[in-house]
């Protein structure tokens, strides 16, 4: 096994293969403050009932030809490892979780008043958190990070985000685990946070630019494929861009020569305290993990998309992504 070929970590240990990837999901969106203090909240958080829920909903992937799942569940977004292991010892699925801190703007205060910038000053602990997560695991867990999240809204990179996207470089740099982003499609910063990451050194081809998929703009996609960085198709079935539009996207993405440069999935929850399931039910019909399976991959043969184009973006891509490199 070469360094670049290291093994990829997934909750149940290092994997021997992946498979068929979805490289953007989530198993949990939690809410602890609120759980804490109103634990009867009409959402209804169980532990058992919900690892359950979750692995059945895996389970049916699996049966579709999906082997992993990337769960980007991190910090700002209610990650909980500890309930992830129980859904991996109930589905055969691998599950890759992340690490890093999710906010458009300001950061969590026990992160804002310390570090450069800030009220009290001294050193910046993201990156050390998130370096601990990837080398020693998360938590009391033992269960290793295996990849780096940052993201970026219409506000563009506010401080706060700034020192977010800089810590994920430097973990990235110190480990080797990919990076991915949540961007802002419709205002283009996915070239934003290329710019940072490349005054950190980061090497683009171990990016993702999370939700590329929003966007219909071919010249944006391949700008930022022609500087190394993979695109995130990964919100099918979130239809504030038309199922159309998505499947238009990759299909001319795909004759452009760059299915060696996407990756797929939905964005999708297996369990959010912050949605109305009824209402997302409504609203978004194909939200859930088995769109790009039944829906999604039918529609792209019949369009032109090749076998062998599919199984770069659901196969090969995700596996040169995730294999860790040696440090830079």
């Amino acid at each position: 096994m070469t360094q670049r070929e290291r093994a990829i970590e997934t909750v149940r240990g290092p994997a021997g293969g992946l498979g068929a990837v979805l490289m953007h999901e989530h198993i949990f969106g939690l809410s602890p403050e609120i759980l804490w203090n109103w634990p009867d909240v009409p959402e209804g958080w169980d532990l058992e009932r919900c690892a359950a829920d979750a692995a059945a909903k895996l389970d049916a992937v699996r049966a579709l030809g999906i082997d992993t799942v990337v769960d980007l569940t991190v910090i700002g977004l209610g990650r909980y490892v500890p309930a992830v292991q129980r859904v991996a010892e109930l589905t055969s699925v691998n599950i890759i979780v992340a690490t890093g801190l999710y906010t458009y703007d300001d950061l969590p205060a026990y992160f804002g008043n310390r570090g450069p910038g800030s009220l009290f000053g001294g050193e910046d602990r993201l990156a050390e958190f998130f370096i601990r997560d990837i080398t020693e695991g998360v938590g009391r867990t033992g269960v290793k990070a295996g990849m780096l999240k940052c993201a970026t809204g219409k506000q563009g990179i506010t401080r706060g985000v700034e020192r977010v996207i800089r810590a994920c470089a430097k973990a990235h740099r110190e480990t080797g685990v990919p990076i991915t982003t949540h961007s802002e499609s419709s205002v283009r910063n996915g070239l934003d946070q290329q710019k940072l990451l490349r005054e950190e050194g980061v090497d683009l081809t171990r990016v993702v630019i999370g939700h590329a998929g929003d966007s219909t703009d071919l010249d944006y996609l391949r700008t930022l494929a022609d500087s190394g960085s993979y695109l995130g198709m990964d919100r099918f079935g979130i239809e504030f861009t038309s199922f159309e539009d998505r499947v238009a996207t990759v299909v001319a993405m795909c004759e452009l020569g760059y299915a060696e440069r996407m990756v797929l999935g939905h964005d999708s929850y297996c369990f959010n305290d912050r949605f109305e399931w009824d209402v997302i039910a409504e609203r978004h019909p194909n939200y859930h993990l088995r769109h790009i399976s039944s829906d999604v991959l039918p529609e792209l043969l019949a369009r032109g998309v090749t076998q062998a184009q599919i199984d770069l973006m659901l196969i090969d891509n995700p596996r040169r992504v995730l294999s860790p490199v040696a440090p830079y």
